[in-house]
């Protein structure tokens, strides 16, 4: 995902400056941001944590590309363009510990969890993953399903009300009276947050579409059960150049 121009301003600086000076570059210097966003960059290239890939630190997947000049030099540019053309401010969102995602940034599944200390997202089938020890649960949603793509049981009816409201359908088999029921409904009460992920389409000609991360949200109400619909209201209002594409009832 390091090809979308809506990446994280400070992850595509922090890499840029990473790739300049690999060979100074160490474990032992890094701070637990910077160690999150070094995890993002390698669930991008080799789709697997560092150690199994042979590597001795998180740091060797940086010099590996560095002692490759051609790729390298691609990379740095290609990143370059990246950062010249980000036509958006990206927000931080307090998460209760330094977590490298940016509200309004795009991030690819595997990219999100792995900010997240969850480092086994080829795991995850669901739209919805739950990290207990964070105290998170982190909805992906996408909006324009096919028929091709998604059983009649994940055919999620989701989308925007307006700039601060999102309706949210939970999983067919969620009811209001199961714990995830529960979960979704008093997350406030117990000290957890609800995330919100977001994209247009599964894939388009590149490939998986990547996710724009539209922050924290709050359950507001519900209807129904098996699915529950949820009406979730976010912390950060959706900027005016996504909310057509995230609101159905503009169309």
């Amino acid at each position: 995902m390091v090809t979308s121009t809506k990446t994280s301003f400070h992850w595509i600086r922090f890499l840029l400056d990473a790739l300049e000076m690999a060979g100074e570059f160490d474990d032992g210097v890094l701070t637990e941001r910077e160690r999150r966003m070094l995890n993002m960059f390698q669930f991008t290239v080799w789709q697997k944590p560092f150690e199994e890939c042979g590597f001795q630190q998180a740091t060797d997947a940086i010099r590996v590309i560095a002692a490759c000049p051609v790729l390298c030099s691609e990379l740095k540019d290609l990143l370059r363009y990246n950062f010249d053309h980000i036509d958006f401010v990206d927000e931080a969102v307090d998460l209760g510990f330094d977590c490298p995602l940016d509200a309004h940034c795009t991030y690819s599944r595997d990219q999100a969890l792995v900010a997240m200390d969850f480092m086994q997202p080829a795991n995850v089938r669901e739209g919805v993953k739950y990290l207990p020890e964070k105290g998170l649960d982190v909805f992906f949603v996408t909006l324009n399903k096919s028929d091709k793509e998604y059983s009649p049981t994940t055919m999620y009816n989701d989308y925007a009300v307006n700039k601060t409201l999102f309706h949210w359908q939970s999983q067919s088999t969620t009811s209001e009276e199961s714990s995830t029921g529960q979960r979704y409904i008093h997350h406030r009460e117990r000290g957890s947050r609800v995330l919100l992920f977001v994209r247009e389409h599964k894939k388009d000609q590149y490939g998986a579409v990547p996710y724009t991360f539209l922050g924290e949200a709050e359950y507001l109400s519900h209807t129904g059960s098996r699915p529950m619909n949820i009406t979730l209201r976010l912390a950060m209002p959706i900027p005016a150049k996504y909310l057509r594409k995230t609101n159905r009832l503009v169309m």
